[in-house]
């Protein structure tokens, strides 16, 4: 019977996934992130988390359970956890991860006036929204320029809800002394047409804001298969 190594001895043993995460660094230094596909990318993310095992499995069982990488690294933490194998560390990673894109996006769009830079606002908001597994509703708020002031999520709720209250929307843009606000939510349905209710609120909203001198500029609902305008749409 052949005697198993010992610790020492299996210590010692090349470990086979050394040499895969060696060249899949080179293949990202050389050709960038383009040129690796999604779990490929989570990998590299994943390596430093877990330094003593092959995370290949790790990575295509979570793209296969939220299906791209940008889907892993939006996703709560609490589903994370429901992986085996995936502990706090490889979460903390995940999380800066989707903390830094956010705050990338949001640089491009701060000190420029919102309306003259709807393209940085709209990158923004997707990089944000775009992938939650539940609704949320955001306020951007902005000043006589159109600057942003502040950029505050009012409520989290269900997958296909979440609770708004408009005298809170406005008593808040009293408080940073905004003039006006973009408001931004979700549909987890992937789906961004504005519902009858949505069109409904933003009515009360807008109606509200100009009595007390509050511009509503826009109404975005983000989805991962696009987004909708409530100004480009006419409803505003």
């Amino acid at each position: 019977m052949t005697k198993a190594p010992s610790l020492a001895e299996a210590a010692e043993e090349p470990q086979h996934y050394l040499g895969h995460r060696s060249r899949l660094r080179g293949r990202f230094l050389k050709a960038g992130g383009e040129a690796l596909a999604d779990y490929e990318l989570l990998e590299l993310v994943l390596f430093r988390a877990i330094p003593r095992r092959d995370v290949k499995p790790l990575a295509k069982a979570l793209i296969a359970r939220f299906g791209s990488f940008a889907g892993v690294v939006a996703a709560r933490p609490e589903r994370l956890r429901e992986i085996d194998g995936l502990g706090e560390a490889a979460i903390v990673e995940l999380k800066i991860v989707a903390e830094a894109a956010k705050r990338f996006t949001k640089v491009n769009m701060q000190n420029r006036p919102a309306m003259g830079s709807f393209s940085a606002v709209l990158e923004y908001c997707r990089t944000a929204m775009a992938y939650l597994d539940r609704e949320e509703f955001r306020i951007l708020f902005l000043d006589k320029k159109n600057i942003l002031i502040a950029d505050e999520v009012q409520s989290v709720g269900t997958i296909d809800h979440a609770p708004v209250y408009p005298r809170e929307i406005l008593r808040r843009a009293f408080e940073l002394n905004a003039t006006a606000i973009i408001l931004v939510h979700n549909h987890p349905s992937g789906d961004p047409s504005p519902s009858q209710a949505d069109i409904q609120l933003t009515k009360q909203i807008v109606s509200l804001g100009k009595s007390l001198n509050v511009a509503v500029h826009d109404h975005l609902i983000i989805g991962r298969e696009g987004f909708a305008s409530f100004r480009a749409l006419q409803l505003i």
